[in-house]
């Protein structure tokens, strides 16, 4: 559903669809697609929103079902199961904007996908969620900012993904730590300064790994050890010495591995028998490599 799909491809997923998704499969209306496996929901008959059955007599698409568009238990904007229901939008985009007052959730949350951006600036106050966020996924970014301010994260989650600027900055402060996640990872990286003394441990790790480089002293006495740990995969020289005799084993191994070994060399043994294990490699292949280039000038080669 997300335009910006990569955004979200390696952060942890909040319930943002429609509802019904993933947990109803669909119904095969009289055939068996799994093999000799047929569920009760397969077999079920199909129902309405209200629980009633459905028939297709009577129903204003009996044209599109003569047409192929409309199938009962597969293709049926009246099905209470929301797959059935994006499939009938799928075939018939054009039918969406009459759905966009549909009592049933389901059906406006899906419709709004399909129907014409002019529509849908009343849905901004929908009373469902997951209507009110592909509103926000589909209008002009102008006209979402005010539903930065919405009550549900999901919401707020779209709106994040598509505002700039200003208006995505001041999200910085939202009561939602994943929602200040997408805009850390949004942002410019000179405008994470704000961000450095955030409370959620997972938002300050991205910050880490984007934040301009000059400001990464402000991070590294983070009080989580793998911000400064990510902290050490950048800084630089300077800001590494200071690492190198961090508290936490995996913040003094990462800077080890980064310092220059004429630095490295001046260093006292570390407590640990993993760091002196590497230092001892780092300085015998720099041992190893300085004998072979004085055999190599030796003969000439």
């Amino acid at each position: 559903m997300f335009r910006n799909a990569r955004l979200y491809a390696r952060c942890p997923r909040p319930a943002f669809r429609p509802r019904g998704w993933a947990v109803v499969p669909d119904a095969v209306s009289g055939e068996n697609q799994a093999g000799d496996e047929t569920s009760a929901w397969e077999t079920a008959e199909p129902q309405d929103w209200l629980g009633h059955q459905l028939h297709c007599q009577g129903c204003r698409h009996e044209a599109l079902h003569r047409d192929g568009r409309c199938r009962r238990g597969r293709v049926c904007v009246r099905d209470a199961r929301a797959r059935r229901i994006e499939h009938f939008f799928m075939e018939n985009p054009g039918s969406a904007d009459g759905y966009l007052d549909h009592p049933y959730f389901e059906v406006r949350a899906l419709a709004v996908r399909f129907a014409s951006i002019f529509r849908l600036s009343p849905l901004i106050t929908d009373s469902d969620a997951e209507v009110r966020a592909g509103v926000a996924l589909r209008l002009p970014v102008a006209r979402i900012e005010g539903m930065a301010a919405d009550p549900d994260r999901r919401v707020r989650l779209a709106v994040a993904s598509r505002l700039g600027g200003k208006a995505l900055m001041a999200m910085l402060s939202d009561e939602d730590w994943f929602v200040r996640l997408i805009v850390v990872r949004r942002l410019a990286a000179e405008c994470l300064v704000r961000a450095v003394r955030d409370p959620e441990p997972d938002v300050r790790r991205w910050v880490a790994r984007r934040i301009d480089r000059k400001y990464l002293g402000l991070m590294v006495c983070d009080a989580e050890p793998t911000v400064r740990q990510i902290v050490a995969t950048r800084a630089q020289e300077g800001l590494l010495l200071k690492l190198a005799r961090d508290d936490d084993i995996r913040v003094r191994f990462t800077s080890m591995e980064r310092l220059p070994l004429s630095i490295v060399a001046t260093l006292p043994a570390d407590s640990e028998k993993i760091i002196r294990d590497l230092v001892a490699r780092r300085l015998g292949r720099d041992t190893h490599e300085a004998n072979e280039r004085e055999k190599d000038h030796g003969t000439g080669a």
